[in-house]
């Protein structure tokens, strides 16, 4: 059964142009994402073109609400732009022609310039060069009065959820055939951040690369070898620690999902399809940090000897700063 999916994500003006970049496409590579296409980026096309920067953009906005209303006031932790994007089951997406494609990412955009105005959004770019198609669109919270205020517009989880129903309840309108899954707040599950994804690709990047310095080493270029070979898992191996930090909720989340598996599979097939794709993106993630820690383990006694010797004192040293 198909769904229409519709995320947001608060932003506070600092990523700004990193997002640009990606979501206009102005990078020449794409190494933290291996889905996109570069071959098929001439395919992405706008349904709201920013005529400026995306800092402009926000910015001109913003100042415009305040000469409007002086009371709108910009704090250091405002957020001043949402990131939206707007997608659909592959197998409900993969079944349309371009245009029914397209009319469908213009019926999502009447649908948000219906709920935070028109006005207010400065970027809508379809991306048809990745394994599904995508809308990113960006908007500044800002209400009819002139202030800028994302807890107003977007609210907490109950006004979320009521996004939700709106969203299906529009889209339905066009594309009867779409189901309306369960909400986040029912399920209590956690959307991994695409950061994390990101991550994990160099993570497994620069792992590699350690892994072909180590089969390297030989006798004659052995000492040298070996200190190149620190200081390389002296950058990678805090950050894999990091990384099983923050994957550690989603892990315990995964093992909810398994116990709840059955049931939801009797009671709630309308969850079935987001239920299955969560939990493999959760279980992709938990696979790189096994990998992680399987190569560790392969890692030449002598060296992981003094990697973690080198890292207790890097260790010790941070405290005694923070002291």
């Amino acid at each position: 059964m198909p769904y229409a999916i519709l995320r947001f994500e608060k932003r506070k003006g600092g990523p700004a142009s990193a997002l640009e970049k990606h979501h206009e496409r102005k990078k020449e590579r794409y190494a933290s994402n291996p889905d996109i296409d570069s071959s098929r980026s001439h395919l992405n096309y706008h349904l709201v073109e920013p005529q400026l920067k995306y800092y402009g953009e926000i910015q001109t906005r913003i100042e415009k609400a305040q000469r409007e209303n002086p009371k709108c006031k910009v704090r250091k932790d405002s957020v001043k732009f949402i990131d939206t994007i707007v997608t659909a089951s592959p197998e409900f997406l993969a079944a349309m022609s371009p245009e029914e494609v397209r009319h469908y990412f213009e019926r999502a955009l009447k649908f948000l310039q219906k709920e935070v105005g028109a006005e207010n959004i400065f970027s809508a770019v379809v991306h048809m060069d990745e394994r599904n198609p995508h809308m990113h669109l960006c908007f500044v919270p800002l209400t009819k009065d002139n202030r800028l205020s994302a807890k107003e517009i977007m609210g907490g989880r109950d006004k979320l959820v009521q996004w939700q129903d709106r969203f299906h309840d529009f889209m339905a309108g066009e594309f009867p055939q779409l189901e309306r899954g369960q909400s986040a707040a029912v399920t209590k599950r956690k959307h991994v951040p695409t950061w994390l994804y990101k991550q994990a690709h160099q993570l497994t990047g620069e792992m590699k690369q350690i892994r072909k310095e180590i089969k390297n080493i030989g006798t004659l270029n052995a000492g040298k070898q070996r200190e190149k070979i620190l200081k390389l898992l002296m950058d990678w191996y805090p950050q894999v620690n990091a990384f099983e930090a923050k994957l550690r909720p989603y892990d315990a989340q995964l093992k909810i999902m398994e116990q709840n598996e059955t049931i939801l599979r009797q009671n709630e097939q309308r969850a079935q399809w987001l239920q299955q794709q969560e939990r493999q993106e959760k279980e992709s993630l938990l696979c790189e940090l096994r990998e992680y820690q399987d190569f560790i383990e392969s890692i030449p006694e002598d060296v992981f000897d003094e990697l973690k010797r080198r890292y207790e004192l890097s260790q010790e040293k941070q405290q005694d700063l923070g002291r």
